[in-house]
């Protein structure tokens, strides 16, 4: 077998409202997608942000050295030592992604099967979810919001926080847990927000109330005094998703930044690098946590690596892996699969296909494309 192209799509939607974190509301989702495919019909997806220059990297870097090569015996040909010191998390994640999405396929085999096969056959998702909406006080939807994804079964919830004063918005959150049954976890993500004097004052007033995580109060470049907030706080202290590299996450480990690693498959060198950070974080007593707020190859990618990470501790089902489902409007998760992924009440079944277990809807990508 031999693979014969490696294509890039850049795909995009309009919101019909503004919406996003703290910091930034945006009027559109978009992606990046990669498909290889082979002279034997065979073909791999994977998918990461579409960030300047990184369709470039695959396109003119990658996909030379993947041309003509028989995927079964790729793994050590395309990410070359000479190139290490120059490789995108982003560029070398999505290729990574759709390569274990050929392998699979090209065995016969689901991608946990590459690793001997899952731990678990569901995993349970939270609910990333109550952004904000341009024009719309929080105060008047987060709490409809968190109460109908806890009716749609969703066993734990991720909220936004940070684009308005902790004055205001600590009340609110205040109330969502209060309103959500006990057993509903509820976290919480700043994005960047606050100094650390605020991060430190608003955990508190987190953890007093009970809440799983806080994810990134602090700026995430470099991630610096994340170690403080750490040691300060009882509320675990979540990040890392930004981070592309295994020596960022190694040092981020040694400064015991983080409680809770959070590395995205599609932007930190794929399914190979993943498991390897989540190695090293277990070395370092950390728990980890994948990313995912792309499409569903990303969400299908990191659905086979929550399914391999072990638990934490001896004590089954405490603490276990879970799997972000963005659940804001993104035509990514809902369109782009020829039938989706098995979910029901807040729990995904582990696909029994091979490769990531999915059909991509190639009429979609080309209706998306840019």
């Amino acid at each position: 077998m031999k693979i014969t192209t490696v294509e890039t799509f850049h795909l995009r939607h309009a919101l019909s409202r503004a919406t996003g974190p703290a910091s930034v509301l945006n009027t559109a989702r978009s992606t990046l997608l990669v498909r290889i495919g082979t002279d034997e019909g065979l073909v791999g997806w994977g998918e990461t942000a579409p960030l300047a220059g990184v369709r470039a990297t695959i396109d003119e870097t990658y996909a030379p050295l993947l041309i003509g090569r028989d995927p079964l015996w790729v793994q050590r040909g395309w990410r070359t030592r000479w190139l290490a010191p120059f490789e995108s998390g982003l560029a070398t994640g999505a290729v990574d992604i759709a390569l274990h999405d050929l392998w699979g396929k090209a065995l016969g085999v689901p991608v946990h099967q590459l690793y001997g096969g899952a731990l678990r056959r569901q995993v349970v998702a939270y609910a990333s979810g109550l952004c904000y909406l341009e024009g719309v006080d929080p105060a008047d939807r987060w709490l409809d919001e968190a109460l109908g994804l806890a009716e749609q079964g969703f066993r734990a919830i991720k909220m936004r926080i940070g684009r308005y004063d902790p004055a205001h918005e600590l009340p609110l959150v205040a109330q969502v847990r209060a309103a959500l049954p006990s057993h509903v976890k509820l976290m919480v993500d700043a994005w960047g927000s606050y100094t650390l004097p605020t991060a430190l004052r608003v955990g508190r007033a987190l953890q007093e109330m009970g809440l799983a995580w806080y994810e990134e109060p602090l700026p995430q470049a470099g991630y610096h005094a994340y170690e403080v907030l750490a040691a300060e706080l009882d509320i675990a202290v979540a990040g890392g998703e930004m981070l592309q590299t295994r020596d960022a996450f190694r040092e981020l480990f040694e400064r015991r930044a983080v409680d809770i690693v959070q590395p995205d498959v599609s932007l930190c060198g794929g399914i190979t690098d993943l498991l390897f950070v989540a190695d090293l974080a277990r070395l370092s007593g950390i728990q980890t946590m994948p990313h995912s707020w792309n499409g569903s190859i990303t969400e299908a990618a990191s659905l086979q690596i929550a399914a391999l990470l072990p638990d934490p501790t001896l004590m089954p089902d405490i603490d276990a892996p879970l799997l972000e489902h963005d659940t804001t409007e993104n035509r990514f998760i809902s369109e782009l699969l020829v039938e989706p992924l098995p979910f029901h009440d807040g729990v995904f079944e582990l696909p029994t296909g091979p490769g990531l277990g999915i059909e991509v809807d190639e009429a979609a990508v080309r209706r998306f494309a840019v």
